[in-house]
């Protein structure tokens, strides 16, 4: 029994080793063309646009820096560590700087908001607090169904319910409301955590073999 354990724990390690040195480039070139887009376009929005922080907002040690600086960091981090990452150029030394960006922008823009970055259109009645679902309601429901709900989504919900009524009534509710539902931003830390997420798996992995300058940088370094 011991040796049949063994082997499958030695076949099992030895698959996936081998899926991990042939396939990595794949998994980053994934997160690092899903990333790139969204860093490079926000970098430049705020390269072309106007500093809107201020010193409330940022944590310590951010809050005691110029505030031009903060955001001349920010800018620069997120456009050019963008387009490094579309490259696979030093994607593990650029990864330290947007994770810090994704940390900071989450602490200080959108902690207070909760998680979700959409706020549910209908959240379910056992989340909402005096209700007699939310009274007979367990726990492990409410996890389940309320993660993505707390008070500031709640009121968000309702009045995007309230927006609904005037445009069916006063408006073509059918087609403004084709090609996806209108729905209400709630700019919680949902998308920040998971490109926080993202970035910190490519300062693990890195650029990944044969789909990044990375890789090609460190065979040129060690042809001898």
């Amino acid at each position: 029994m011991n040796d049949l354990m063994n082997t499958a724990v030695h076949t099992y390690d030895r698959t996936f080793e081998w899926i991990s040195n042939n396939f990595s480039g794949v998994v980053s070139i994934v997160l690092r063309l899903i990333l790139a887009p969204v860093l490079i376009g926000a970098g430049w929005e705020k390269i072309t646009g106007s500093n809107w922080l201020n010193s409330d907002m940022l944590p310590f040690p951010f809050s005691i820096l110029p505030l031009e600086l903060s955001w001349f960091l920010a800018s620069w981090a997120e456009f050019l560590g963008g387009i490094c990452l579309l490259l696979g150029l030093a994607t593990r030394l650029w990864a330290v700087p947007l994770a810090v960006t994704m940390w900071v922008a989450a602490v200080s823009v959108h902690w207070d908001n909760g998680w979700p970055a959409i706020a549910p259109s209908s959240p379910p009645a056992v989340c909402i607090e005096g209700t007699d679902a939310h009274r007979a309601g367990n726990a492990m429901e409410r996890y389940i169904k309320c993660y993505n709900v707390n008070p500031r989504t709640i009121e968000a919900s309702e009045r995007l319910s309230r927006a609904k009524a005037i445009l069916r009534e006063h408006g073509n509710y059918r087609y403004l409301n084709g090609s996806g539902s209108i729905v209400k931003l709630n700019n919680g830390i949902e998308f920040a955590a998971l490109y926080f997420a993202m970035i910190l798996a490519l300062l693990i992995i890195g650029g990944g073999r044969y789909l990044s300058l990375d890789y090609y940088v460190r065979l040129f370094v060690h042809r001898d």
